[in-house]
């Protein structure tokens, strides 16, 4: 890291640690006042600090288009390369090197954006407290030194010295704030120099410094990238099923498989089939999640006691009205054509999907205005078209119509289970169950239609991926029988 020299600095006694702890929470007008008055230089803070927001955040939303730059950061998120490159620490790297590197205009965009985003989110009190003063100051973050560069420069603070993190290394960032600033200014420097930061985690810096002020900023906001931006999945991925891999464990792992292997024994070109299911599930919850988003508005609204998650309240995530309907559309008519190819494009099949999602938009409508004890009936068509909505233009064959019914019959006992029994969602065996479902079921097509009717190449995958994704709970149910008469 290159060395920075901040001048003549005035030796002033070190702060121990327990004194530096202790000094954190002044108010915004103590800590002008000591900034004003310190005779020694001061180490700013630039991240909601001298600047309201995030700069790195505010860099990576400059990316055009947004929707694939979100698209990319999810895809970085699900593959996490930097539990190998130490930590969450470094992941704004990878998130930073990634979108650079997929879109390199946005390093233009930014400098255009700059002044706009300096002139209204300056912390306008610290920044004049700042230019007033007699001693040195440097600004110290642990952001990208070519973002904040062109941002310093347009808060009119550009002529102040910068340590700031390599977008080269992950060196900087596994090391924190402390070890930059000492490397670049030097221990002594560090140890008699007053410290403005709004956030924790620059603790070990508080702790050195010679006098630690922490300070969080009135209007200080932190707004993740791309938070404007609407993709079908992120509502209920971030807010909704928060931290539960939902997408992949309940929409992929569920209900996408049992549509292709219900459906795919029929179909002439199996891999255009994949594709084209895809496109409807893409279709299907941009407008079933929308109906999630209803239920939490609704609930915030009227419900004496919502079950809302923690992320309703802390997660910005987009939620317009008409963009989940241009998705839905767009991905429909995809399907359509896909699944027909290579016929014509099939205005009545485009139009008999289309009166899906308006019905299901419907009766998500009334489920959620309705008390909590109605719901558990009214949430049957609902879990019926989550299961197998796609049948509207996809033949399935008898033994994958048997697999739909058991998958929508195991959801609802579930959600009657949790919403009659006045309690929080039961630890419910419910793969188990459906394994026991499609058994039921299977045998009771074999029997009217004879056993042709379900020993099908169709029929053996869907048993098998029952078994596979009831294989821990059936040894859970193995290990925890015993014979009461023994």
């Amino acid at each position: 890291m290159t060395r920075v020299t901040p001048g003549p600095v005035r030796s002033r006694p070190r702060v121990g640690p327990e004194v530096a702890l202790r000094a954190l929470g002044h108010q915004t007008s103590t800590a002008l006042e000591h900034l004003r008055d310190y005779e020694g230089i001061a180490l700013i803070d630039l991240d909601e600090t001298l600047y309201l927001r995030n700069s790195t955040e505010d860099f990576l939303d400059s990316v055009r288009p947004r929707v694939l730059g979100l698209l990319a950061l999810r895809l970085l998120d699900v593959l996490r390369p930097w539990r190998f490159t130490g930590g969450e620490a470094t992941r704004d790297v990878w998130r930073v090197r990634l979108l650079v590197a997929l879109f390199p205009w946005t390093l233009l965009v930014w400098r255009r954006r700059v002044p706009g985003l300096a002139r209204d989110h300056v912390n306008l009190p610290l920044w004049k407290a700042l230019v007033e003063r007699r001693d040195p100051a440097a600004i110290v973050t642990v952001g990208f030194r070519f973002i904040v560069t062109p941002l310093a420069r347009a808060l009119g603070v550009g002529s102040l010295p910068i340590v700031a993190s390599r977008i080269s290394s992950f060196a900087d960032r596994r090391r924190g704030k402390l070890a930059m600033a000492i490397a670049a200014l030097g221990e002594g420097t560090v140890a008699g120099a007053l410290v403005i930061t709004d956030s924790m985690s620059d603790a070990p810096l508080l702790e050195r410094c010679g006098r630690p002020l922490h300070v969080v900023w009135p209007g200080a906001r932190y707004v993740p990238a791309f938070s404007g931006t609407y993709l079908p999945g992120q509502y209920v991925s971030r807010v909704k099923r928060p931290g539960e891999r939902y997408i992949f464990r309940a929409i992929l792992q569920e209900d996408f498989a049992f549509w292709v292997l219900a459906s795919v024994g029929l179909a002439r070109q199996p891999v255009l089939h994949v594709v084209g299911v895809a496109l409807l599930l893409l279709s299907f919850w941009a407008i079933y999640e929308r109906g999630y988003v209803d239920n939490d508005l609704v609930a915030s609204r009227y419900e004496q006691d919502p079950k809302l998650s923690e992320a309703f309240r802390t997660t910005p995530v987009a939620t317009p009205v008409l963009q989940p309907w241009i998705w839905a559309l767009g991905a429909g008519a995809a399907a359509v054509l896909v699944l027909g190819w290579p016929g014509p494009f099939s205005v009545t099949r485009f139009g008999a999907w289309t009166g899906v999602l308006v019905a299901t938009t419907l009766w998500f409508r009334l489920y959620n205005r309705f008390d909590k004890s109605t719901r558990a009936w009214l949430y049957l068509p609902l879990r019926v078209a989550r299961s197998a909505a796609f049948v509207t233009l996809v033949a399935v064959s008898l033994i994958g119509a048997v697999a739909l019914a058991a998958h929508s019959l195991t959801r609802w006992v579930h959600y009657c289970i949790y919403r009659l029994g006045r309690s929080d969602w039961p630890k419910l065996q419910a793969e188990l169950m459906r394994l026991c479902f499609f058994l039921v079921l299977a045998t009771l097509v074999a029997v009217a239609n004879g056993i042709a009717a379900v020993a099908t190449w169709t029929g053996l995958a869907l048993l098998a991926w029952n078994l596979f994704r009831a294989r821990s709970e059936i040894l859970q149910q193995l290990r925890a029988a015993s014979r009461i008469d023994a």
